[in-house]
């Protein structure tokens, strides 16, 4: 259940279309209407092409509508500049990705610190809230290794301190298991339940799988551009391919 009645996510009647070489415009997104509340873990399902992805994009303000409003706590985006959606990003979404995207040559305590960077805090806060972060992960004691000494599941949680670490207002993991073991993508998974259940942070996921949806609170499944499914997470997939609500 959330913690707060505070509304983080308010898409509504969001549609998307690309244009095509040969000419006119490919909708991939028909009346994308949800909201999320602050404190739900949310996972958004659906089959290669079905438009989760750009669904994604839109919610991590990396890309825009064609139609529709979409706000982020209250601030409508779909008319930002890129430098716009810039601060977005780095003032309220805190990203967690399937390759990790972490900085190789860098330390982990680099890599953790990176979107502080951005906003221009001083070094010793960097380093303060750094190894906060990685101490909440469990990862104290490898401030100073290399991506490239870690295991798969270690990176996701460099990630994830990364991500905590400015002190998002949401956290957008896309994919976050894909490219790690189901052991370990059973410890990812369960360390961002446990974050959304002790921290009450709100937490989007993408997937394509119900067994990892089904760690999320709320199920939101997309078919074809549109939404199939909003509610809890059935105990039966066969819910969502019959489309009930």
């Amino acid at each position: 259940m959330p913690k707060s009645q505070d509304i983080v996510i308010s898409m509504d009647k969001i549609c998307k279309s690309f244009p095509l070489e040969i000419g006119g415009q490919q909708q991939v997104l028909f009346d994308i209407t949800f909201k999320v509340h602050a404190g739900e873990f949310v996972a958004i399902m659906g089959p290669s092409g079905s438009g989760k992805s750009t669904c994604m994009n839109i919610i991590g303000a990396l890309d825009t509508p064609t139609s529709g409003t979409y706000e982020l706590y209250g601030r409508n985006i779909a008319n930002m500049t890129p430098d716009e959606l810039a601060v977005i990003r780095n003032e309220y979404i805190g990203f967690v990705f399937q390759q990790f995207n972490l900085l190789s040559k860098r330390s982990v305590l680099d890599n953790v610190m990176l979107p502080l960077m951005y906003r221009g805090l001083p070094m010793s806060e960097r380093v303060r809230r750094a190894r906060e972060m990685l101490k909440r992960v469990g990862l104290e004691k490898f401030e100073s290794y290399l991506p490239n000494q870690l295991s798969g599941g270690m990176k996701q949680r460099v990630a994830i301190a990364r991500a905590l670490a400015g002190d998002p207002k949401l956290i957008l993991a896309d994919e976050p298991t894909g490219a790690l073991d189901s052991k370990m993508g059973h410890e990812i998974l369960t360390f961002l339940k446990q974050l959304n259940h002790d921290m009450g942070i709100t937490i989007v996921m993408i997937t394509h799988e119900f067994d990892i949806a089904k760690y999320a609170s709320r199920l939101i499944h997309i078919r074809d551009g549109r939404i199939n499914y909003d509610g809890p997470v059935p105990r039966d997939e066969r819910v969502l391919e019959r489309g009930q609500k």
